[in-house]
């Protein structure tokens, strides 16, 4: 499958929504086609280079597919869009075309069914609930309870104020049990450093 890359120095998760300023003939010809073609585009973490300007050198291995819910024309003229995460993908290849686009052979991941959340999950649960209060998350229209750990280990790995690094880790693993445990290790090594 080929899909069109926006490499940017944030990590995109299944659910959650990322508001973007495009600017740039080649996103936004790029944008363009999504949006006729009702199709996305995959979002992937810059390990090395810049947002701006010449295609990123290196980005992350893992990505996330942004699929288009909303645009507008910002008031400084530029196009601004709001993007939900859709499937995860792990990039085979990746070429850069003459306008610094970068296209991928992006194979699917597949994500674990649902499942409730446990009583095991509550604090993680409350801090989400926690996060949802703040100004900029319900600004996204995030707020809300989640159904499933799934969801609630997506958007708290979103959210927190984790190192891209950490982020990426969390993207790879495939359990949405193993996202959580390791959130939670995460959760207490930031409490730890802001004690």
């Amino acid at each position: 499958m080929n899909l069109p890359l926006f490499p940017l120095n944030t990590v995109l998760f299944p659910g959650c929504v990322l508001d973007l300023q495009i600017f740039e003939a080649r996103y936004l010809d790029m944008i363009s086609r999504c949006m006729k073609q009702g199709s996305g585009f995959g979002v992937v973490c810059i390990v090395e280079g810049e947002e701006v300007g010449e295609a990123a050198s290196h980005f992350a291995a893992i990505g996330c597919e942004a699929l288009v819910r909303d645009f507008q024309q910002r008031p400084n003229g530029l196009l601004g869009i709001r993007v939900e995460g859709g499937r995860r993908f792990k990039v085979e290849r990746a070429r850069v075309l003459p306008d610094q686009l970068t296209i991928a052979d992006v194979q699917w991941l597949e994500d674990h069914e649902e499942r409730p959340l446990l009583g095991e999950h509550a604090d993680l649960a409350a801090l989400l609930s926690a996060l949802a209060q703040h100004p900029l998350v319900e600004g996204l229209g995030m707020a809300g309870l989640p159904n499933g750990q799934l969801q609630l280990a997506n958007q708290l790995a979103y959210l927190l104020p984790l190192e891209p690094g950490q982020k990426l880790q969390l993207l790879q693993l495939d359990d949405p049990e193993q996202r959580l445990s390791q959130l939670q290790s995460m959760v207490e090594q930031l409490q730890g450093d802001a004690s």
